[in-house]
């Protein structure tokens, strides 16, 4: 079964309406009730330089399809048990504080 992310060749393998193959980014496999051995994929198709030129839902085999390149695996963060992207030291000079609305008020509206 194919995954977001993957470079994929859909051809007549996978469904007879593809009688010339075209090459797809999966965007996400739909859980769509289908016949046995088929599933419905949203893609992007790809020209021959690897820019996407249409969105489409297609209904095909897994079986026929050709992973061309996997998707990437995500990469881990470099230093064991810190959260990426969290400020940790002071704030940088000119940079305001964040300032957070009073309790039970709605951010700044006044009455009068």
């Amino acid at each position: 079964m194919p995954k977001a992310g993957d470079l994929v060749v859909v051809g007549r393998e996978a469904s007879v309406q593809f009688l010339k193959p075209i090459r797809c980014r999966v965007i996400r496999v739909l859980d769509w009730i289908t016949y046995d051995g088929w599933c419905w994929l949203d893609v992007y198709q790809l020209d021959a330089k690897g820019d996407a030129v249409a969105r489409r839902s297609i209904f095909v085999q897994p079986a026929g399809l050709a992973v061309v390149r996997p998707a990437p695996t995500p990469r881990a963060p470099s230093r064991a048990g810190v959260t990426p992207n969290v400020r940790r030291g002071p704030r940088p000079a000119g940079v305001p504080p964040v300032r957070r609305p009073a309790a039970g008020g709605r951010g700044g509206a006044v009455r009068g």
